[in-house]
């Protein structure tokens, strides 16, 4: 039965496909740009543009953004008039700009989006928001597909790579890239079984564990000179396929991949719409950044937790649900509702979960009971101790031990499934 409807459902979304093909070839144009400033300014510079062969985005809902993101880019005839495609992200960049460092130094970050080729000259146009969802950055350009500079990747010379689970075509879904860093050749075969690992634990939370048919997974292999990864504050340093450190924004568990261009330059020709950088590491932590990527230590007690929980930022678009200070405290403004799916200012409630209460007083009271299930208004969140607030008691966005995801946040993923493989 199950089967039956994911073939109606995905001959529903023909007609959405027809629209892919009207605009669209099956290549991908990758533009890659420096986004540079401090914590008062910001501005986006275009880098290059460069193609591959295979598009492995959606082909559904073009014009549609399910998040906002905290960026997004928008693609449209050179009139201006139709939208022909929207995809939204966060990047490193707006992350760092909340640190003490960005009031003292100007930086730039590498930042690349993955948009289907179009068969028309378009405009191109990126834009950054911030806490308060409104714009502070803009770039419009305009894209020749006829243009001799748009340089040709990942024809010859891929990156050794496997499908690990192949649901079905990459048009109809999700193809998730596990890529391996800190790893040697002789370390390989330890990748695989950490991929097959993490792989396991995603399918073990709903909504995957129902959804697992429209997710693809690969294990892309770049060979480290030497194992390990990368931690400054204890003065070791590897040379790795990734180049990815510790110590980002000087914090020691945060793991973060700079050299963003490289990491797509090695994913070239690859089906992969979404990244999970495993770190062949026993140190704690990671990262996961919306529409980008994450990193997980592949070799830490936690790393199944821990991967899930940063797959919920960088699939699912998930914010925090913990609040251990509050060094974030202006990240979500009292006036502004959160674009988060699953926390919440109470300045626009009605967009989030409101429709999922029954009698609950808001905020809702900390009682221990159906501390997973029990959807309420839970002050605490986003970093934040007051002001912001959570579904449930706890939940895997909020700590490691949870199981699962509250209610909100499976009802967010899932849309976010849908989104990408399904018409509306």
């Amino acid at each position: 039965m199950k089967q039956l409807l994911f073939i109606l459902l995905s001959l529903a979304a023909l007609p959405m496909k027809a629209q892919f093909d009207k605009y669209f070839e099956d290549r991908t144009l990758r533009v890659d740009y420096v986004f540079s400033g401090d914590n008062r300014k910001q501005q986006i510079y275009l880098h290059e543009l460069m193609q591959s062969p295979g598009w492995y985005g959606r082909r559904v809902n073009l014009d549609k953004l399910l998040l906002q993101g905290d960026g997004q880019i928008t693609v449209t005839d050179t009139l201006g008039r139709d939208t022909l495609f929207r995809y939204s992200f966060s990047t490193l960049f707006q992350e760092w700009q909340t640190t003490e460092e960005a009031t003292k130094v100007q930086k730039s970050f590498e930042n690349t989006f993955l948009l289907p080729f179009p068969k028309e000259p378009c405009l191109v146009t990126v834009t950054l928001t911030d806490t308060h969802n409104q714009e502070t950055s803009r770039l419009q350009h305009r894209v020749d597909p006829k243009d001799i500079l748009i340089r040709p990747i990942g024809v010859t010379g891929q990156t050794p790579w496997k499908y690990l689970q192949k649901s079905g075509d990459s048009k109809d879904c999700i193809d998730i890239a596990f890529v391996a860093e800190g790893y040697t050749e002789d370390e390989m075969e330890t990748f695989y079984a950490d991929c097959e690992r993490a792989i396991k634990a995603i399918e073990a939370h709903e909504p995957f564990t129902s959804e697992m048919d429209k997710l693809n997974f690969v294990a892309v292999a770049p060979v480290s000179a030497e194992s390990g990864v990368s931690i400054p504050h204890e003065n070791q340093w590897f040379n790795t396929a990734l180049g990815s450190h510790y110590d980002t924004f000087y914090s020691q568990r945060y793991n973060t991949v700079p050299g963003v261009f490289h990491l797509h330059d090695v994913l070239a020709g690859i089906p992969y719409e979404h990244i999970i950088i495993l770190a062949n590491t026993l140190n704690y932590g990671g990262g996961g950044i919306y529409n980008s990527y994450l990193v997980a230590s592949a070799h830490h007690r936690t790393m199944e937790p821990v991967t899930v929980h940063e797959f919920g930022h960088s699939f699912g678009g998930l914010g925090d649900e913990y609040y251990t200070d509050d060094q974030y405290e202006t990240r979500y403004p009292s006036d502004t509702e959160p674009w988060e799916p699953n926390i919440t200012t109470l300045h626009d409630f009605a967009s989030k979960w409101q429709d999922m209460l029954d009698d609950t007083e808001i905020p809702s009271k900390v009682d221990g009971k159906d501390i997973y299930t029990k959807v309420g208004v839970y002050e605490g969140g986003g970093y934040q101790s007051k002001g912001v607030y959570r579904p449930t008691q706890e939940c895997r966005m909020k700590i490691n031990e949870a199981p699962v995801f509250c209610p909100v946040c499976q009802r967010a993923i899932r849309r976010i499934i849908h989104y990408n493989t399904l018409a509306e």
